[in-house]
């Protein structure tokens, strides 16, 4: 496995691991054992229901008056410090 990941491990790191993978292998197979054919199959344990409000068109506040409190204004947006690494 180390090697098809292309990892570079020590013998003590191989043997340390070694274990830890099969301790995980054999509790995939513990999984597989399990008799679930009366088990419904799920994305998730419990039930969820999505809790969102109702769409309602409502007033909203006039992009001027907004832009007129910001500290930076550029082309009709509001101007932000450029983040490191990016050209502007």
């Amino acid at each position: 496995m180390a090697r098809l990941a292309r990892l570079e491990l020590a013998d003590d790191e191989l043997d340390m691991f070694t274990g830890q993978l099969a301790a995980v292998l054999d509790h995939a197979a513990d999984v597989e054992a399990l008799d679930l054919g009366d088990v419904p199959p799920t994305s998730h344990p419990y039930p969820l229901k999505n809790v969102l409000r109702p769409d309602v068109v409502s007033a909203t506040v006039d992009t001027a008056e907004v832009l007129g409190a910001a500290p930076k204004v550029e082309d009709g947006r509001f101007r932000v410090p450029a983040i490191v690494g990016e050209a502007p």
